[in-house]
């Protein structure tokens, strides 16, 4: 009789569909990213991105320990100075925000979670791009990979577990490596942006970190029309030492992540940007979509394209559905 083959079975049922699913989410899998402001003493809402905040210090810490509590992964730290400058010198100096800020979360949990710093200028630059500029107004690559090297050394003494160069300069992760091997810091990792797009879905995020770009970054983040290349961004940082990667943004790049997943013998990352974060809270507040359902399949589907990490606003909220199970 026809048919013979009835793959619904297994799905007739929730314990079936339980027993034969392939693909599953969990709150270690997932990483908060946070954004902390200098000179607050409230933390202030993002209306771009309903549900996140510009922390205060104070708030930093309070909200570390809560997501502690909620069993993520990891943090991913943000600073946000007051004071812009043409080289981003906050981003060097021990007092700067992001560096204070590593220093508080770190003395609030400690070595309970995986404490992510952010390795990048362009929150600290009066241009808003990802390095310093030589005298024609472009991206001097070399000049910044010397400040990557002193922020890196800067973010490990002040107590970051695993760094995120997300400049997409060309050999970050080799020189970041030998700064922090010299300086001693043998054991703290890298997560590296290695396919990081020139992406529109980073909308938001430029509100939340109060950037002061004008222009684009296409000359140094990668071209969405392209894979080979990306694929090679991969593979030159882990040939310099990365030990993760990333692939950023994640929803419109599920096939990256895939083939990342393919040729990394390291963890692989995705970044849940904002825009993938505002689209779906914009679309739930006016109804068009279930909003934890919509979150729920996002995120599975960038854990199914091969993400063994995902950074995500919502990693506190869904940690707390997971339990809820």
């Amino acid at each position: 009789m026809f048919p013979s083959h009835r793959p619904r079975r297994l799905r007739r049922t929730a314990a079936l569909r339980r027993l034969v699913s392939e693909t599953a989410i969990r709150p270690e899998q997932l990483i908060l990213p946070m954004f902390v402001k200098e000179g607050l003493t409230e933390p202030v809402a993002l209306t771009s991105m309903p549900g996140v905040l510009q922390h205060s210090r104070d708030s930093l810490r309070k909200a570390a320990v809560e997501a502690v509590q909620a069993g993520v992964g990891g943090l991913m730290l943000f600073g946000v100075p007051e004071n812009h400058d043409a080289v981003g010198s906050g981003a060097t100096d021990p007092d700067g925000i992001l560096n204070v800020a590593l220093r508080d979360v770190k003395s609030e949990v400690g070595d309970s979670t995986v404490i992510m710093s952010d390795l990048c200028l362009d929150e600290f630059t009066d241009h808003g791009h990802c390095g310093v500029l030589d005298a024609h107004g472009n991206v001097d690559n070399d000049a910044t990979l010397e400040v990557y090297a002193e922020m890196a050394v800067a973010q490990a003494r002040a107590g970051a577990h695993v760094l995120g160069p997300s400049g997409m300069m060309d050999g970050q992760v080799g020189v970041i490596r030998g700064a922090l091997d010299d300086a001693g810091f043998q054991d703290i990792g890298i997560l590296a942006y290695s396919a990081k797009y020139a992406s529109a879905f980073f909308g938001p995020f430029r509100d939340a970190v109060d950037s002061q770009l004008t222009g684009d970054r296409k000359a140094y983040q990668q071209d969405p029309a392209n894979v080979r290349e990306s694929l090679r961004e991969v593979q030159l940082d882990l040939a310099e030492g990365a030990d993760m990667v990333m692939v950023k943004p994640a929803l419109a790049y599920l096939d990256v992540i895939r083939a990342t997943a393919e040729i990394s013998d390291v963890p692989v990352a995705a970044y849940q940007v904002s825009g993938e974060y505002a689209m779906i809270e914009a679309a739930a507040a006016n109804g068009w979509l279930d909003r934890r359902r919509t979150i729920m399949e996002a995120l599975m589907s960038i854990r199914r394209a091969g993400a063994d990490i995902v950074l995500t606003y919502w990693a506190v909220e869904v940690a707390g559905w997971l339990r809820e199970a």
